[in-house]
């Protein structure tokens, strides 16, 4: 061993103890306070974090021309080089993160990322799983889980701007067995993963100005989502999930997918989750604020997590303040952590895709574990017992504590690189992978 080879090993593990020394103390803090770090630690890792694949290609998918504009109220902005294009190179992206990340994942794919072999193309509504194999194998080989949506946008079947509200009904009909076609998949993806798979239901459609019937689009969407889910499938394998929408490029005035209309249709159908994403409401409204709500009723639902700017812009999430209240109603509600299926969902293409995915995923999980790291119990009591001054002054206190020990205890139990390193891989893969894509 050389000189050089000593060095570093005597280094690392230096290194190893003094982080294993600044967790125990951290943990002794955190243990007066009432909280078991050891157990938030184990308790996350078995959380399931949904991770979308359309970050890595600006959501262009493989089953139209990447060179086309996205259309349907869907667009990112910027143009940063090493953008994947092929399946293979968008496995290898998505792969790298895998290994940056901490944590159980999911791989949630969008219809329009369907494997096409030379001579077998088909249009989206004869889409069939033998078309998502490669993700599947995929999948398998990383243990994970598959989430999957339909894609009713950037297509030239988009009439008018509208699918499953449409009153072309050859038109409807088309989307109509897109979404059957995704049924079908989704039932693979659960049966070949022996992971149940959410499959996300949401669409753009929807009026620049003000329409002449608000009704009529919504009744035929109703309609169209009720064919969909009659085909036949294994709820507790395929979770079928509808999103709503505020507004979107181009649909400023009326969206026919409100937060009201697939808030209502998924509590008058058994079996149907109501997914929220924090990007597809009023500026005010916090989605934070409507999850313990939906949980009266429900006995599951699910979010997309993101991070609106002024707008439904879908950017890299951070630990900002919204981010730590949705993980504090997630982990806090009972057993609620067990009732949500969390998905992840921005694209931002004016940075590195790679960082944009770890960035975005790691501080959800820091959102996450900060949210255990709380004595949840003792600031409920604080409320229920009128002690609210001391539950101000609890929960200010907790915002000091060690929590970075913490979280870089986690990391080193997933095997993920460390606060300080993980960019570091992220600058290596840029310079010998991404910057050779032209």
């Amino acid at each position: 061993m050389s000189g050089n080879d000593l060095a570093s090993k005597i280094s690392q593990a230096a290194g190893a103890l003094y982080s294993k020394m600044r967790y125990d103390s951290a943990a002794e803090i955190y243990a007066m306070a009432g909280v078991d770090t050891n157990a938030a630690i184990e308790k996350l890792k078995e959380v399931p974090v949904s991770l979308h694949c359309w970050q890595g290609d600006d959501v262009r998918g493989f089953d139209t021309d990447p060179s086309k504009p996205l259309t349907g109220g869907i667009q990112t902005t910027g143009n940063y080089p090493g953008r994947a294009r092929t399946p293979e190179e968008l496995m290898a992206d998505y792969e790298k993160v895998l290994s940056l990340c901490p944590g159980k994942k999911k791989l949630n794919l969008h219809a329009s990322y369907a494997i096409f072999e030379e001579g077998d193309y088909v249009d989206r509504d004869k889409l069939e799983p033998k078309h998502f194999k490669k993700w599947v194998d995929f999948a398998k080989k990383h243990e994970i889980g598959l989430d999957f949506n339909p894609t009713f946008f950037s297509h030239p079947k988009m009439k008018n701007g509208l699918t499953l509200s449409s009153p072309d009904e050859e038109n409807r009909k088309f989307w109509i067995e897109h979404g059957k076609a995704c049924v079908r998949i989704s039932e693979y993806f659960a049966k070949e993963t022996g992971i149940p798979c959410v499959m996300n239901i949401w669409i753009g459609d929807g009026y620049k100005d003000i329409p002449a019937d608000r009704k009529g689009p919504r009744d035929r969407y109703r309609d169209s989502i009720e064919q969909i889910i009659s085909e036949p499938h294994d709820p507790k394998q395929v979770k079928i999930t509808v999103e709503s929408k505020v507004f979107g490029i181009g649909v400023e005035s009326y969206t026919a997918g409100s937060a009201e209309f697939t808030l209502l249709f998924a509590a008058t159908h058994p079996g149907i989750l109501p997914l929220m994403d924090n990007g597809h409401y009023h500026p005010t409204e916090m989605v934070s604020d409507k999850i313990s709500s939906l949980l009266c009723y429900f006995d599951e639902i699910a979010l997309h997590i993101t991070r609106p700017v002024r707008w439904d812009s879908d950017h890299v999430v951070i630990l900002d303040d919204e981010t730590k209240e949705l993980a504090k109603e997630i982990v806090r509600n009972g057993d609620s952590l067990n009732r949500i299926n969390i998905a992840l969902d921005y694209f931002d293409a004016s940075i590195n895709r790679i960082a944009a995915w770890t960035i975005g995923f790691r501080s959800l999980q820091k959102a996450l574990l900060l949210a255990l790291c709380q004595p949840n119990e003792e600031l409920k009591k604080l409320q229920d017992t009128n002690q609210l001054t001391k539950l101000m002054a609890r929960q200010e206190e907790m915002k000091i504590y060690p929590f970075g020990d913490v979280w870089e205890e986690y990391l080193s139990r997933c095997g993920a690189p460390s606060e300080i390193d993980w960019f570091k891989e992220v600058e290596k893969y840029e310079e010998e992978v991404l910057s050779k894509r032209v």
